[in-house]
């Protein structure tokens, strides 16, 4: 498998896991386990940035997405 191809099923894997997030019955199972839909659905969108080699915005969004984590941890 070539770069390019690698790359590209990287991504496409990476929008359906983002896809899958945003659906209300993956949001409800992610509580249930203690997960917050929207801390996940950032931290995905970080590492497709990140991928994608815009890195201030991956820094922004795992940044955001690793601070929501921590506070969380503190309740």
């Amino acid at each position: 498998m070539g770069h390019d191809t690698t790359m590209r099923t990287i991504q496409r894997l990476l929008s359906d896991v983002e896809e899958l997030l945003k659906t209300p019955s993956v949001g409800v199972e992610l509580a249930q386990r203690g997960i917050n839909q929207s801390v996940a659905l950032v931290a995905v969108q970080g590492l497709s940035s990140y991928l994608h080699g815009d890195k201030r915005r991956a820094a922004d969004d795992l940044g955001t997405a690793a601070e929501e984590i921590r506070a969380r941890l503190a309740m």
